[in-house]
């Protein structure tokens, strides 16, 4: 007869780092609806998203001014951490905060809390970065998708090592970003998008490519704790 532990929570809790990124995702949503609702703020709550997103988010076309004025600000480059924080609306927000949830859950229990942050910020500055290489958009990019997409990275590494293991076709690990893809193609045909998908793809490279770095036992490791879930 199996034991259980009567005492054992039900759901598996987050990993830290998860927690720890998604509350401010939250919390920031939560005041721009309230101040859009006009609880707080008064009529300037209704104007809080927008004057966040000039304040915050990225503008591609501000690295072609660094580099050139050779003016570097701290404020300028803080905004490279803070776009993911800001979202465009409720919905934007959830769905950032899903891919955040289960990815990052699965990424973190595997490796770690300090790989979850690594691949989140280092993939949200990549992808801002090779965005801001190629286009000069003055439209700010806001919104956690290349950070979670850096997860999304993250996930597919580790996909990648099981099936190595087991024999399987390695391509099957792609799976989920080539889906992800395909719904960015058929939303871009149908309504349009801006350069943005851009970041993402960045992101995603950057959180798979970083992930071989934060593995410095290799393989073996990833596959104990794999094999051991």
């Amino acid at each position: 007869m199996m034991e259980t532990d009567p005492d054992a929570s039900p759901v598996n809790p987050l990993p830290a780092a998860v927690i720890l990124l998604a509350l401010p995702i939250v919390l920031v949503e939560i005041v721009f609806q309230a101040g859009a609702q006009g609880y707080v703020g008064g009529p300037q709550g209704v104007g809080w998203r927008v004057g966040a997103m000039q304040n915050y988010g990225l503008f591609p076309v501000l690295l072609t001014y660094m580099a050139e004025t050779g003016r570097w600000l701290p404020q300028d480059l803080l905004r490279y951490v803070t776009y993911p924080f800001i979202h465009l609306g409720f919905t934007h927000m959830i769905m950032v905060l899903v891919f955040l949830l289960a990815l990052g859950k699965m990424v973190g229990e595997i490796m770690g809390s300090f790989a979850v942050f690594v691949i989140f910020f280092g993939s949200a500055i990549l992808g801002a970065l090779v965005l801001s290489l190629i286009t000069a958009s003055e439209f700010p990019l806001v919104g956690g998708y290349p950070a979670v997409y850096g997860l999304v990275g993250g996930y597919t590494f580790l996909l990648q090592t099981k099936f190595a293991a087991e024999g399987a076709p390695q391509a099957r690990a792609f799976t989920l970003i080539g889906f992800l893809l395909f719904i960015q193609l058929v939303f871009g045909v149908l309504f349009g998008t801006g350069p943005d998908w851009i970041a993402e793809i960045a992101g995603f490279v950057a959180g798979y490519g970083l992930s071989f770095l934060l593995v410095p036992e290799g393989f073996k490791r990833i596959l104990h704790r794999l094999r051991n879930r």
